[in-house]
């Protein structure tokens, strides 16, 4: 919808989401095999939440700060897959501007969460391996708290200057969105006035900051624990040092190089299709694979969860 403001330029008050238009035979088949990812992705977070908080022995700031990451990845997915299912099986895809605007927020503030939880996730890991006998006094319960709370702060704040900065934009039509979601390059396009080259590059440059400097935090961890871990004599030591990153490093890795697929592409020959099929990595595959990594990279957790929930279904074989 669109009010006529004069000049030749009108008001849109609602957007039209047609990211899957260019796949209108695979759109059944995408609604099904999404919403099994989705499902999926909420019951691998709820079962990693639900272990740790049964099992006193992961009562730890590792978990702590893993059980965290499960809360703000739900919460990133159902700011967004619900909303894209249900225009997979619509006709009308329509959004009010306020609904994308609120949209945008929760999912640039839940997915900066979860970049920033991973770069606190990262310090505690240098901290248990480079700095063993000060564990306990770092990683106290009201620091792990504090570091989970301004992660939390952090994201809420980007998404409030990327929401802000987007949508005090003048959107003067046409109103179709090319992607699946309210995301911030379509929506540019669609923008018009002098400002709106200047909120571009803005908003680019701070989403790229955050990610880069969250990235960079994680590497430097790293690169001091391949130190520390290089310097322990025994191979077996060796290796039970580094199974306690294999799944937080093997997330990183997903979850940055998607990230970069999306904020780092080249500007070249885009097609809605391929802009489409990117998105999808970033917004249903990457919280898709999460959970399967830390319940199959990390043992402990492993362990935990057939103790807690195997040994009720079948008792006699535990």
């Amino acid at each position: 919808m669109a009010v006529t403001l004069g000049l030749n330029h009108t008001f849109v008050s609602e957007f039209i989401l047609i990211g899957f238009s260019t796949f209108p035979h695979l759109q059944l088949m995408f609604f099904l095999l999404f919403l099994l990812m989705y499902l999926f992705t909420l019951l691998g977070n709820l079962l990693i939440m639900a272990t740790i908080w049964s099992e006193h022995s992961l009562h730890t700031p590792m978990y702590l700060f893993l059980c965290a990451l499960s809360i703000s990845e739900i919460f990133y997915t159902f700011a967004i897959i619900p909303r894209m299912l249900a225009d997979l099986l619509s006709a009308l895809h329509s959004i009010a501007l306020l609904a994308c605007a609120s949209q945008m927020f929760f999912s640039f503030t839940f997915g900066f969460t979860h970049s920033f939880l991973l770069t606190v996730m990262g310090y505690d890991r240098y901290v248990a391996i480079c700095h063993p006998l000060r564990y306990n006094v770092l990683m106290s319960p009201r620091g792990c708290a504090c570091l989970v709370a301004w992660s939390w702060v952090g994201g809420s704040f980007m998404g409030t200057v990327v929401t802000t900065a987007i949508f005090n934009l003048t959107f003067c039509g046409p109103n179709e969105i090319h992607h699946f979601a309210c995301h911030v390059p379509p929506l540019l396009k669609l923008a018009c006035g002098k400002n709106v080259l200047a909120v571009a590059k803005g908003v680019g440059m701070v989403c790229i900051t955050a990610l880069l400097g969250c990235f960079l935090l994680i590497l430097l961890s790293y690169a001091f624990i391949v130190a520390t871990i290089l310097k322990i004599p025994s191979a077996e030591g060796r290796h039970k040092a580094f199974s306690t990153c294999a799944s937080h490093l093997t997330v990183v890795v997903v979850h940055y190089g998607f990230a970069s697929v999306i904020y780092l592409k080249p500007k070249g020959p885009k097609s809605l299709g391929g802009d489409t099929l990117m998105g999808i990595t970033y917004t249903v595959l990457t919280p898709f694979l999460s959970p399967i990594i830390f319940s199959l990279r990390n043992k402990e957790l492993k362990n935990a969860m057939k103790k807690a929930f195997l040994s009720k279904l079948y008792p006699e074989k535990m």
